[in-house]
């Protein structure tokens, strides 16, 4: 692949519904910043983040790596948070549970 294709940087498609769930994301990483008096420039020393990264993630953009928010969760001290996302998977128990009942044996 030559050309612009080959460079051309392709995101996720992020339905509205969930873009306002990484905007909340956003403002809650932004609300423990200001809570622990920490700046983006702080941030930016103890992470690495360029500031537009950094100004990326706490507006929820996509297109900002996994990894970043976890670096940054870290310097908040709340990186075990993102540890919990599908821990309590009451579908997929639900489900098993049909299964287990009714299913194949």
């Amino acid at each position: 692949m030559k050309g612009s294709e080959s460079q051309t940087k392709r995101g996720a498609v992020v339905f509205p519904k969930n873009q306002k769930i990484l905007q909340i994301m956003g403002e809650n990483i932004m609300l423990a910043m200001k809570r622990r008096r920490i700046s983006q420039e702080l941030m930016h020393k103890r992470t690495g983040i360029s500031k537009p990264t950094l100004r990326k993630i706490v507006s929820g953009d996509p297109t900002v790596s996994i990894g970043h928010y976890i670096n940054v969760l870290a310097v908040l001290g709340l990186q075990a948070d993102l540890g919990k996302v599908a821990l309590d998977d009451e579908l997929g128990r639900k489900l098993q549970d049909i299964e287990l009942l009714h299913g194949k044996r």
